[in-house]
């Protein structure tokens, strides 16, 4: 009686059912413009005190468009996700990890549902970790990728958008 109804079809690690493992924020922005100073700070004391009365962890912090690549595309190119990393309520990749292995399996093992056109999971990635970069898969997408994927494999019990 508490699922949550906001994520809609999508995936994130081995749940398929994110509506009912999810807490939604839904933040007012068209995706054409960075988000307001003050809606940025209401969003990060309300997602700290989320995550700290859930125990929800950084890595576990996502977008509909980590979790439904193909039919999301929020928050957006202007989302400042860096700035959730800084203040610890979400994950930032280090781009000066070795870039080593295949970048489709590395975001498979970020969370990143395995299924559908790989072009659209790069896509998604790069929408919250590289806005702007285009073309085939990079040394530096690989490098983010091998790089959160060793630090914070999604747990496959839990889900939280």
């Amino acid at each position: 009686d508490m699922r949550a109804g906001h994520a809609g079809a999508g995936q994130w690690g081995d749940v398929t059912d994110v509506n009912s493992r999810s807490i939604g924020i839904e933040l007012v922005n068209t995706g054409a413009h960075p988000f307001p100073e003050p809606q940025m700070a209401a969003l990060k004391l309300l997602l700290a005190d989320i995550m700290e009365r859930w125990s929800v962890s950084p890595e576990r912090v996502i977008g509909h468009s980590d979790m439904a690549p193909d039919r999301k595309c929020d928050p957006g190119p202007h989302f400042d996700w860096r700035r959730l990393a800084r203040q610890g309520l979400s994950v930032w990749p280090d781009k000066d990890t070795a870039p080593t292995g295949d970048f489709f399996a590395l975001a498979k093992r970020i969370g990143y549902p395995p299924q559908g056109d790989p072009d659209t999971v790069l896509a998604a990635f790069r929408l919250r970790f590289r806005p702007g970069a285009e073309g085939p898969v990079t040394p530096a997408d690989i490098a983010m990728a091998a790089d959160l994927a060793r630090r914070f494999p999604v747990d496959r019990d839990a889900a939280s958008t």
